[in-house]
């Protein structure tokens, strides 16, 4: 995500049809964009669907859709050229290496780590607020940064200041409590806003502060003292129990207007939770940027349990292996390897018995993932083989057949990602073979066009930057603003248009989106580990420098 200036936000947001917009940065954050210098590089030609097949990648560099001309230019991110301001130096000067015991810790919002000791070198990622990283024992300088750049693991240069202390025991850090759970479904815990919304508060408030901020419907949210499910209640932080004011990590300051909080949540807003805890009564939860809200003002996030099919080689040697001599199976290349979604309830799993006819073994679940053999009954429209052993009806899947890639990209063995709008289906290869697959919801739009509509623009891209989670906002003058803190595994790939988890809908399979393409939270959380660039532990986000993921959108 880009940190964009308010002036930035129409031109992205195009009131407000383009994607899922991401969030204006908080005051105070930092405002340099976190991309690298953009340089033009011929990129490999994406993935070509069979000849008889529909809707085939453009040819050109610019990832373009001929049925709405939206031009989309692709481009991959390099490094500077070595001596220049923005290269890694030839060496570490002064020996000194992560890993030894020191460590370095993240007070803001965004902690930019470096390729070299130089605010003009081009930035890998960022550090969020609480994180704490090895460091090496000794600075690299204090070129722009009084503080000193200190190397990190496992790659970069932090600036110790306003984004970065040496100090463990900061209170940004001790008021952070918890970091995110990377790799699970929902590295936070996740509530929504009711209506009315929640007040922000920046201390623990009084009862009396609380009746006097709240009013009259106090006593109706009070009645409401449930935790959300699985969210884990500590004792009051020691920071807050001595009277203290919340700390603000650097670039989510506000200014104040009242004497214990800092103004309503909007309407349709959400927040990820770093801790919960009982006071006068009453629950609170912490958000990541380090405000209390009573969460009798919130409901609980219900997660999506849908988890997309993750193929294993296992698969692959019943896929390989050679068709059995039978008169009434037939084998269709391009369902060879194909991965497939049950779409329909209650979806019969057959099996031949000794007899050769099919006897019905169980059901297939409802949004279960399925590898085809590509050998099939009564031709392409009737029974289907599973890599299981089990055949399962056509007209009862969502089937993604293999492409073709004559132009030499996936024949090397990359990764690249396939979403079709049409299907609303994401299968990821390796090479010529699925790695994985599942149900999504793009723009609700559908295929129109993405400049006049909630559409997914449609061509070839690179995955650019990456974050753990990042906020999503939405036009603050229109009836569809939106302020979704703390989305999970997100993955921008053209502008505002990303790759993510979606913990608000459970609709995956049907055009949802204001343009982004929405996974369940687990499947987010797979392909943000699968995909490039890596963001190493403890990091909050990575960006782009030699080219990130290919990702192929489509009808």
């Amino acid at each position: 995500m880009r940190p964009l200036p308010r002036a930035s936000l129409p031109l992205l947001l195009l009131a407000p049809l383009a994607a899922c917009a991401p969030a204006q940065d908080p005051p105070g954050r930092l405002s340099e964009s976190p991309l690298p210098a953009v340089v033009g590089l011929s990129l490999p030609l994406p993935p070509t669907p069979t000849p008889n097949g529909p809707d085939a990648p453009s040819d050109s560099v610019n990832g373009t859709d001929g049925a709405d001309g939206a031009d989309v230019t692709r481009a991959a991110l390099t490094a500077p050229p070595p001596g220049s301001p923005g290269a890694p130096p030839a060496s570490d000067k002064d020996g000194s290496l992560p890993g030894q015991g020191a460590r370095i810790a993240s007070i803001a919002m965004r902690t930019w780590i470096y390729v070299a000791p130089d605010e003009r070198a081009t930035k890998l990622g960022y550090l969020r607020a609480g994180a704490v990283v090895d460091r090496a024992e000794q600075s690299a300088g204090t070129t722009g940064c009084a503080g000193g750049w200190y190397r990190i693991a496992p790659r970069g240069y932090v600036c110790v200041g306003k984004g970065a202390s040496l100090a463990l025991d900061h209170q940004v850090v001790a008021a952070a409590v918890r970091g995110p759970l990377r790799g699970e479904p929902a590295p936070y815990h996740y509530v929504i806003s009711r209506s009315p919304p929640p007040h922000l508060y920046f201390r623990l408030p009084t009862r009396e502060d609380q009746e006097r901020v709240e009013g009259s419907t106090l006593g109706i949210h009070l009645a409401r003292t449930a935790a959300p499910r699985g969210l884990p209640l500590d004792p009051v932080p020691a920071f807050l129990s001595a009277g203290r004011d919340l700390p603000k990590p650097y670039g989510a300051e506000e200014k104040l207007h009242y004497s214990v909080h800092t103004g309503k949540a909007k309407e349709s807003s959400a927040y990820g939770l770093s801790t919960a805890f009982a006071w006068t009564g009453r629950l609170f939860g912490l958000t990541t940027e380090l405000d209390l809200i009573p969460l009798d003002r919130t409901k609980p996030a219900r997660l999506s349990t849908l988890r997309g099919l993750i193929v294993n080689p296992a698969q692959w040697t019943v896929v390989d292996a050679p068709p059995p001599i039978a008169a009434a199976v037939t084998l269709e290349p391009d369902l060879k390897g194909a991965a497939a979604i049950v779409k329909s309830y209650g979806a019969a799993l057959l099996r031949p018995d000794d007899r050769g006819e099919f006897e019905e073994a169980g059901q297939a679940g409802h949004r279960s993932g399925w590898l085809l053999t590509g050998r099939t009954h009564g031709g392409r429209r009737g029974l289907l083989e599973t890599a299981e052993g089990s055949w399962i009806a056509e007209g009862s899947l969502i089937i993604a057949p293999v492409r073709e890639d004559p132009q030499g990209h996936a024949r090397e063995g990359r990764k690249w990602i396939d979403v079709s709008i049409k299907r609303q289906m994401l299968v990821a290869y390796e090479g010529l073979r699925p790695a994985f697959a599942t149900l999504v919801s793009t723009g609700r739009g559908g295929m129109g066009d993405p400049k006049e509509s909630h559409a997914t623009i449609r061509g070839t891209f690179r995955i650019h930057a990456k974050h753990v989670s990042t906020t999503m906002d939405g036009d603050e003058e229109t009836a569809e603003a939106f302020d979704l803190r703390d989305v999970p595994y997100t993955q921008y790939f053209h502008e505002g248009y990303a790759l993510h988890g979606a913990y608000w809908h459970d609709e995956f399979g049907k055009p949802r989106s204001h343009g982004c393409v929405n996974l369940a939270p687990a499947d987010a959380a797979w392909l943000f580990d699968w995909t490039d660039p890596v963001v190493p532990p403890e990091w909050h986000g990575a960006l782009n420098i030699d080219g990130g993921t290919l990702v192929w959108v489509h009808g």
